[in-house]
Parts: C-alpha cells; structure tokens; sequence
C-alpha cells in the first residue's frame, strides 16, 4: 500500500558576506515581532482580556509597525517571515495548552518565553508565498537577500512547499525544505529480528549479532575539554571570547553529525534486512537522570529508534515497540522461565530451570522479538552453551514529527 509521507531535507548554505548580514537582519526582524507577539498576549492575559487573534496581532505589529518611525527598517525584510514568526508563537501556545490538558503526548511543554540575540539557533521560514526558487545554476534564491550558494548533495522527489534557512551554533547556514512523497516500498523478506538497546554494545540483535557503540563523545572528550577550557578564559563580551565558543560549538557539531550519519547507516541497514523489528520503549528520559547519563546520551538512543519507526513506514516494514517493564532480562528465552533480577554487572548466567548457558543481551533480544510476536527461534545464536560470539564490525561515520525527520 502507497502511503503519502512528508519529509525534511537539509542542505548546507554558503551565504556571502552581504547576505549574511541580510540573513541577521531576517532574524532580527523575526525575533522582534515574536517578542512583540508573546507581550501583547501576557498583557491580555493579565488584563483579563481574551488573546488577539492572528490576524490582529500580524496587522498591528507588522502592517502598521512598518509605518512608523521606530520600525520602518522591518520592510526591508519579507512579510512572510514575520508571519510566519507570529504563526510559530501560535504553535508554541497551542502546543502548551494541549500539554496541559492532556492532549498533547510525552513530555509537559512550558510557555513560550522570549527569544534574545544570544540564542545560539536561528531560523526563518519562506512559505510558497514569498516566491522563493532555485535559481539556475542551484543557488537558492530568497527573496530580500539573493541567491544563496548550496551544496546538493541529493536530488528533491518532489517541489517543497517551504523552506527553512536556519543557523546553527557553529555558525553554519542550513535550508531545510519540507517534501511530499510517496512511501518506497521495499520487497519483502522473511527474517524478523529483535533488538536491545545498550551502552557497551549500541545494539544486540537476536540473531546473535552485536554491534559496539561508537561512543562519539567519549572519544573527543579531550578535545572538547581544551576548547572549553580555552573558552572559560576569555574576557565575556570579548571577541576572542566568542571564536572560543564557535571552536567548542564546532567540535559538538562535528560529535552530533557523526552520530547521525551512524544512526542513519544502521537504521536503513536493519530496515532493508528485516522484514519486522521489535525494540523496547525505553524510558530515556529516567535512565538519563542516573549516572550514565552523558553515556545514554552520547548513544542516542531515541533518535535511532525515531529513525528506525519512520523508516519503517515509508520502506513498508514493521516495528513493534513492546512495554517498558517486559522482564526481557529475567526470562530464559529457552524454557521461558523467570530467573529473577540481576545486577548489571552479570552479562551472562544460567538458566536454573533447564541448565542452557545464556548471554544477557542475546536473550533480551530474543525475548522483546518473542513479547512482539516475531517469529524467532531460542537456539543457535540466540541461546548459546559455548563462548559468545565474535563481534562484528560496522562502518559508520532538528523537534518535530516522526515523518519530518531527515531521510537517508
């Protein structure tokens, strides 16, 4: 079955010097009438009045504000970005009251607060109505502030409906183009695996097969230790001050790139491989309260697994997310008999019930496949009498909605 799917391609932008200030310009321009937008609606708000609508908020802070003196020089950037500054402070309320009242999954969302230069993020958005295009020879041309060098490093599947330029804290220039496309159907095949999470081995699969973290972070954590010391020495308000920041704001860019790449690689390898996957919905969020939290973060594991679910439904598999508190650990995937609770330190035991000797994270894996109803077998790899098996080698180098994620 085809199924329409919307996706978010990123490519790097190389502004010149001159749009790189038009561009500063753009996001001033933005954050001030998103600022003027969040006071107008706290004043309602205290004043026991209802908030202003959209359309009176976009009429008074932009229509008539490019009219007068003290904001005259906000015409010399695009009305659609303001607009769409004022609809984003819209989202970011509605997200708010959704999460209070329940509609609204996951975590609680607090209220929108005000944005000041010093965030290190900056974005605008061009909608269809700004007439935006990529103009001959690939640069992309926005209006009020010319034609943007890109790198493409892959073609579009269809005409974007927007595009957002952003900037990053290393001072990188992005556009991110939101997509219609239709779901790549991949062929089917018979192999279902399961797979546990983990900090020494990124993934454990149930056909026996583990594959080590990269531990990206751990391994520049040198690095980065010189940099921010460098940086702890500057002068604040200084220049040199902020060429240290931008050097530490690199070196995390450069540890969250390779994290991606790897996650991508290994997402799209285990979806063209497996017919189902079964993962367990891990409270990350918990478990990166404890000790291990710069190595839980550092693996990443909730942006694999969002990778993996939307990869699953645009390549027509399935994943299967099973419960949390499932004693995948505990249980002998053999006999199915629960041996209790174990210290982390035990990676493997034997089962007292039927004797087999049992990897611990083999057979979790094998039991989050058997908990989601995949077809597999607790023999072989799975369920071993002799030594574990040889590792094997792998090569590897935005918020929002699980279809919008950058494909690979």
């Amino acid at each position: 079955m085809v199924v329409a799917v919307q996706l978010r391609y990123r490519f790097r932008l190389f502004p010149t010097p001159g749009q790189q200030s038009a561009l500063a310009r753009a996001f001033g321009c933005a954050r001030v009438v998103f600022n003027d937008g969040l006071r107008a609606r706290q004043e309602a708000y205290a004043a026991g009045m209802p908030f202003p609508k959209a359309g009176e908020l976009s009429k008074l802070l932009i229509t008539n504000a490019k009219k007068t003196p003290e904001r005259a020089w906000m015409a010399d950037v695009s009305a659609v970005v303001l607009q769409q500054s004022l609809r984003d402070l819209d989202t970011a309320f509605r997200n708010f009251f959704d999460s209070i009242s329940g509609k609204r999954a996951g975590r609680k969302v607090g209220l929108p607060r005000f944005k000041t230069r010093r965030d290190r993020y900056q974005s605008i958005r061009f909608t269809a109505n700004a007439r935006w295009k990529v103009a001959d020879g690939g640069k992309l041309s926005l209006p009020k502030i010319g034609d943007v060098r890109v790198k493409w490093s892959r073609s579009l599947p269809s005409a974007p409906s927007s595009v957002t330029v952003i900037k990053d804290a290393a001072g990188r220039y992005f556009a991110s183009f939101v997509v219609d496309a239709e779901s790549a159907i991949l062929p089917d095949v018979d192999s279902a695996v399961g797979i546990d999470l983990g900090l020494k081995h990124f993934v454990v699969l149930s056909d026996g097969r583990k594959i080590a973290c990269p531990k990206f972070l751990r391994h520049t954590e040198k690095k980065l230790k010189r940099a921010q010391r460098a940086l702890s020495r500057k002068e604040t308000g200084s220049r040199n001050r902020e060429k240290a920041r931008v050097k530490v704001a690199r070196a995390h860019a450069r540890v969250a790139d390779a994290r991606r790449e790897f996650h991508h690689q290994l997402s799209t390898r285990l979806i063209r491989e497996n017919q189902a996957i079964a993962v367990e919905d891990l409270a990350v969020v918990g478990i990166a309260r404890t000790r291990l939290a710069k190595s839980v973060h550092d693996a990443g594991w909730s942006a694999f697994l969002s990778m993996l679910e939307y990869k699953a439904v645009r390549y027509g598999r399935r994943m299967v997310r099973i419960g949390r508190f499932e004693p995948a650990s505990q249980v002998c995937s053999r006999c199915g008999v629960k041996d209790g609770p174990k210290p982390l330190h035990v990676r493997s035991w034997q089962c007292q019930a039927c004797g087999v000797s049992l990897d611990r994270d083999i057979n979790a894996a094998v039991n989050v496949a058997k908990a989601a109803g995949l077809a597999v077998t607790a023999c072989g790899a799975q369920v071993r009498p002799g030594p574990v098996l040889a590792q094997r080698g792998e090569a590897g180098t935005h918020r929002g909605d699980l279809s919008r994620r950058t494909p690979h």
